[in-house]
């Protein structure tokens, strides 16, 4: 519980004695604390907040300064970490904030891609390094190893997919205030159990409380970074050229399939998603020096293949046509039968396979060198020049959309539904011009101090 967000909420029309007294109980609800001690930890967050609402007397650069731009829609209205539309959407916007700088990024969020790249000049000639992190899917944080050890995964494979050798690790702990500390080794040790299975170190980290005293509860709120190195140009989506074919291996899931498995109680899945395949698959690609060769890769995460395809899609401005029985053929047989069960739609989740665009002349020793690190992998579409993301398979051919929200895969999602809302075109107004008002605060600042 967000106890000074409570605060912030019910300060302004709730009498201080009412608000005083129910913030306390709320608190005793998590600490073993007597009721006089509870209270003055109510007052004590009482009287900070009412602290910061005293801004009435600050000039308006300050003002600006310690406030943010109020866009009126919610991350759960917007859909934001649910791998569909709205989600896509803000992290367009998240992107524009990041490209209005002048820092020369070789590749920077506004590609869409999976890993961002800087190049630089060494004595050997170019290098690019590949930076990219993952948060810990938020629905394992009362199950910290498989959170860590998928979160690690999803780390490397967006350093694996831009072609880049991933050469270390760092992982960013945040557990609330009443979790127990065991949660901490235990997420620990999954991120440890990748980086020892693929030999790539873990040198850096920190760990920290979700919002400090203000936050009680033991939520783990988490995340992984990983840095890769490459001598050639990363493999960027934008390669993608109308002719190539589309490869992609077996997924088999991680930490979204870990979770839909869990809440429905379907434990012995779990099992099924504990692999590295999708790194082995990319390091058999390097070491057999066919990254030159290949056109884009991605892993089929954000929102499922329909997320991806459409990324990919409105990104490059070519056309994907998937083959629905090979691409259905491509997804673990357990995983697919759970899916299938629960009437998931295995083409709205992520299934963490890697999706490999390149010539078809190149394909069969793609396909060899994937199936030799004993990865199955197959064809299942080619790029066209259309410019929409398709799905063919008995006798129709159907456009490949993403969700408001991806497939909803637990009870709670299915209740909140993937309906577009009514009032999307909306938001999203509200939303862009929240994002506006952030880039002329960036500006403002570094014209204020100074390059």
């Amino acid at each position: 519980m967000d106890i000074e967000g409570f605060v912030r909420r019910n300060i302004d029309h709730m009498d201080e004695e009412s608000l005083r007294s129910i913030l306390a109980d709320r608190i005793r609800e998590f600490k073993d604390i007597d009721t006089e001690r509870s209270l003055r930890m109510a007052d004590a967050v009482i009287y900070e907040v009412r602290n910061t609402l005293g801004t009435d007397g600050l000039d308006d650069g300050l003002r600006e300064i310690i406030s943010y731009p109020l866009a009126g829609v919610g991350m759960g209205e917007m859909g934001v970490g649910s791998r569909g539309e709205g989600d896509f959407f803000v992290h367009r916007k998240i992107a524009d904030i990041v490209s209005s700088t002048e820092t020369g990024a070789f590749i920077n969020p506004e590609a869409q891609d999976d890993g961002g790249v800087v190049r630089t000049d060494t004595d050997k000639g170019e290098v690019y390094i590949t930076t990219a992190v993952d948060g810990i899917h938020s629905r394992l944080s009362e199950y910290p190893f498989l959170g860590g050890f998928h979160v690690t995964r999803a780390a490397l494979r967006d350093v694996c997919v831009m072609g880049s050798r991933p050469v270390a690790l760092i992982s960013d702990l945040h557990l609330a205030d009443d979790g127990d500390v065991g949660k901490l080794f235990d997420f620990t040790a999954g991120v440890a159990a990748v980086s020892e299975l693929v030999d790539v170190p873990v040198v850096a980290g920190s760990t920290l409380r979700v919002g400090g005293d203000m936050v009680l509860g033991d939520r783990l709120v988490s995340a992984v970074g990983a840095i890769g190195v490459s001598e050639t140009p990363p493999t960027a989506r934008k390669r993608a050229e109308p002719g190539d074919v589309i490869l992609l291996t077996e997924g088999s899931g991680g930490g979204t399939i870990t979770t839909a498995a869990i809440y429905h109680g379907l434990f012995d899945v779990v099992w099924e998603t504990l692999d590295v395949n999708f790194i082995r698959a990319s390091g058999a690609i390097m070491e057999a020096g066919l990254l030159e060769v290949i056109h884009a890769m991605t892993d089929v995460t954000n929102g499922g293949l329909r997320g991806d395809a459409h990324e990919i899609s409105s990104t490059t401005g070519v056309g994907l046509e998937f083959d629905a029985e090979a691409v259905r053929s491509m997804v673990n047989p357990r995983v697919l039968e759970m899916l299938e069960d629960l009437e998931i739609d295995p083409l709205g989740v992520s299934i963490d396979s890697l999706m490999i665009i390149a010539p078809e002349d190149v394909s069969n020793d793609i396909i060899r060198a994937v199936e030799g690190a004993g990865v199955p992998i197959a064809e299942v579409g080619r790029v066209t020049d259309s410019g929409i993301p398709l799905l063919i398979g008995d006798g129709e051919m159907k456009e490949l959309r993403p969700l408001f929200r991806e497939a909803a895969y637990t009870q709670i999602k299915k209740m909140v539904g993937d309906e577009t809302p009514q009032d999307f075109e909306e938001m999203k107004r509200r939303v862009e011009e929240a994002a506006r008002r952030a880039i002329e605060k960036k500006d403002m600042v570094v014209k204020l101090i100074g390059k």
